[in-house]
């Protein structure tokens, strides 16, 4: 058996534009892992089983497309642990489904390459793809198309998943996206986002990057209140984050939400 965790992703920032030809939105996205994460664990077995999350089905579906294109009959048995709450904005399936990928690609007598593996992994995910990599990320087209960022690492992160706040559905997001001519601006945003990334050196400078385009929660300026020197949500939410130069005054702000729903206090990773 060989194992292995899947962190979860913020979205630091953001951008939505125009919708592109597939009729997927243009967008710029600032992509960093944290350590809280689900753990997938592999092993050989006579046909392809997935435990651990009865929900799954991008996990399912990486190991059978891996399977295809290498010319092999899917027998693994994967064992999904899981910590990231689901539907939050977090990226936890995506992230499951690469590290399952990952590792049952290292299974194989040739291993597919890795622009073949990320080319399979973005057919399942806009996200898929970043979890291939390590350090941060600045995703572009439909967020697949990615770009290291040298980003500060060096702060404290409190998530917080609002109590009776559900995940809406990604067409229903883009819908009142659309309804409010989001997409007016794109360049002005997308330029801010540019600037912004050119000039971080410190934790603090992260503020500068544009607020996220498509989900905002009240939540937010209670962590600046609280001291976070960033707080927007990530994904489509509804999970909300807060950045923090000192664990003291993080673990404070932890506390002070706790009302508002299930906290969990993170760092950045690197890398799974």
């Amino acid at each position: 058996m060989i194992r292995a965790p899947a962190p979860a992703k913020l979205n630091l920032a953001l951008v939505v534009g125009p919708q592109r030809e597939h009729g997927k939105h243009e967008v710029a996205t600032v992509l960093q892992r944290i350590d809280l994460g689900d753990r997938v664990a592999l092993s050989p077995a006579p046909r392809l089983m997935v435990e651990g999350y009865a929900g799954d089905t991008i996990v399912r579906q990486a190991l059978e497309q891996l399977a295809a294109a290498a010319g092999v009959a899917p027998r693994w048995r994967a064992m999904i642990t899981k910590r990231i709450p689901i539907a939050a904005g977090l990226g936890g399936g995506s992230s499951d489904a690469a590290t399952a990928l990952r590792l049952a690609n290292e299974t194989l007598d040739q291993p597919l390459a890795a622009a073949a593996l990320s080319t399979l992994a973005a057919r399942l995910g806009a996200d898929v793809p970043f979890f291939l990599e390590s350090g941060p990320q600045l995703g572009r087209g439909d967020g697949s198309e990615l770009t290291p960022l040298q980003l500060p690492q060096d702060y404290w992160i409190v998530l917080v998943l609002p109590h009776g706040v559900a995940k809406e559905s990604t067409a229903t997001v883009y819908r009142r996206f659309e309804e409010r001519d989001g997409v007016q601006g794109w360049t002005s945003r997308l330029e801010t986002l540019e600037g912004a990334l050119a000039r971080i050196i410190r934790p603090r400078d992260l503020a500068a990057l544009p607020a996220n385009d498509l989900a905002a929660s009240p939540l937010t300026a209670e962590l600046v209140r609280l001291g976070a020197f960033r707080a927007d949500v990530t994904g489509a939410g509804p999970a909300v984050y807060g950045l923090f130069r000192h664990r003291r005054q993080a673990e404070a702000a932890q506390a002070a939400v706790r009302a508002a729903g299930r906290t969990w206090l993170a760092v950045p990773a690197w890398y799974g």
